[in-house]
């Protein structure tokens, strides 16, 4: 009966902490922490279906989730047409020789025998494909970064609706996947987190230095919205009649709508893959899976292929962080290439998993907002904590300075013990795994 409840109370209670957030601090803060909450909710869902169901260990969550802010900008953004001019024809030429080279290299290793003939052929088709490459797209690279690199230097996008972005961000997402996983699915489990890290750092490496693309460091903003700006809904006279209707200025009535639509929206799509990740896991296939993930002896035994199923459930569940790293720039209206830090934020993922309950997807959303409450709660707590503790010392004292300056790395202390806690009391987590 304790078991059948923990669901609801645990959902209830960030409910209460959300309520709380929006009659004590602000709505818009409450609304901030439960947009998110979602985003974190979706990565923590495509996590948990690598490591609790499967058991990958994905150190390179970010990388995918860049991919995805990528596909935001590839697809919503307008295209800069002084900029294909300039040379987005034949950065594409050089882009097609490029992959036309790896494709050929792959079918010579397959189709020749082994020797010194071999590994000629293979390094003469890779070097000669990379100085071809390089040839073609260098100097159409430098002159679209010329044009007008202040605002644009890139090539911009196809100018579509931004909503198409998050499938398309969970197909770019799932295509890096299998690339990975097609190398990196038969390492062991610490040698696979070291090479996802890796690939995630090379991705990143990408987005921050490859202007004609994504702008590097210098961002792209100004992503199209799936909604109105709050500037234009200031300006319409039905709406600000709406907002005096309840008791609101403009001002904040517009933040709040459009915060609303973007939590309707996110919600939408984490109950469509929150309800197909549920019937997965309760199929013949989520069984299995199950079954290679607590004995892969067993299992192969069985006549599964275990190599083949741990790649289908790998390029799912990156392709589920695809999508929220799409949505999660379309919320931001721009892409950042620099805030992707791997190290940091797939450590605040994995939490939410661990917390939550590894291999149970409700406990995966329910750690995603959890997790993300207290990631955003608990500076403003920690400096009000700190503040009562040195009150009684006296005013430009150093040790009070010392401690105040340092309440804002509560967050990253308490959520340490807070993983510590847990897995020393409830090591399966808040909704265990069934």
């Amino acid at each position: 009966m304790i078991d059948r409840l923990r669901a609801p109370i645990f959902f209830a209670l960030v409910a209460g902490a959300l309520l709380w957030t929006g009659l004590n601090q602000s709505w818009n803060t409450a609304l901030v922490i439960f947009n998110m909450g979602l985003i974190s909710a979706v990565m923590s869902l495509g996590v948990n279906l690598q490591w609790g169901i499967a058991g990958l260990l994905n150190v390179g969550i970010m990388g995918f989730v860049a991919l995805g802010g990528l596909a935001a900008v590839l697809i919503a953004m307008p295209p800069v047409k002084e900029a294909w001019n300039a040379g987005g024809g034949a950065i594409l030429l050089g882009l097609a020789i490029g992959a036309a080279s790896i494709a050929i290299a792959a079918t010579a290793y397959r189709r020749m025998h082994k020797g010194l003939l071999r590994g000629l052929a293979l390094v003469v088709i890779l070097v000669g494909g990379f100085y071809l490459t390089r040839i073609i797209a260098t100097p159409a690279i430098k002159a679209v970064e010329a044009i007008n690199p202040a605002s644009t230097g890139y090539l911009g996008g196809l100018g579509w609706p931004v909503l198409i972005a998050w499938p398309v961000g969970g197909l770019m997402a799932a295509g890096a996947a299998w690339v990975i996983g097609k190398t990196a699915l038969g390492l062991r489990s610490d040698y696979l987190a070291i090479a996802t890290l890796g690939i995630s750092e090379i991705i990143i490496a990408v987005l921050k230095n490859e202007d004609w693309l994504s702008r590097g460091v210098k961002n792209v903003i100004g992503i199209p919205r799936p909604l109105p700006y709050e500037v234009d809904l200031q300006k319409d006279a039905g709406f600000i009649e709406q907002a005096a209707s309840l008791g609101l200025d403009p001002v904040t009535a517009s933040t709040l709508y459009v915060k609303l639509g973007y939590g309707i929206l996110f919600a939408v799509v984490l109950l469509i893959l929150l309800w197909l990740a549920q019937n997965a896991l309760n199929s013949p296939w989520g069984r299995m899976m199950r079954a290679i993930r607590d004995n892969e002896v067993a299992a192969r035994a069985m006549g599964k292929n275990v190599t083949a199923r741990h790649l289908q459930i790998f390029v799912l569940g990156s392709a589920i962080c695809g999508i929220a790293g799409a949505m999660m720039t379309t919320l931001d209206a721009q892409l950042t290439p620099s805030s992707y830090q791997p190290l940091r934020y797939t450590f605040l993922i994995w939490v939410m998993v661990i917390v939550g309950g590894s291999g149970n997807n409700l406990g995966a959303v329910l750690g995603g907002f959890l997790v993300w409450f207290l990631w955003v709660q608990v500076e403003p707590f920690g400096q009000f904590l700190m503040g009562v503790i040195t009150s009684p010392l006296s005013d430009g004292s150093f040790l009070k300075e010392h401690l105040q300056a340092g309440a804002a790395h509560m967050r990253l202390l308490t959520m340490g013990l807070f993983l510590l806690l847990m897995l020393r009391f409830n090591p399966k987590g808040l909704i265990p795994e069934k």
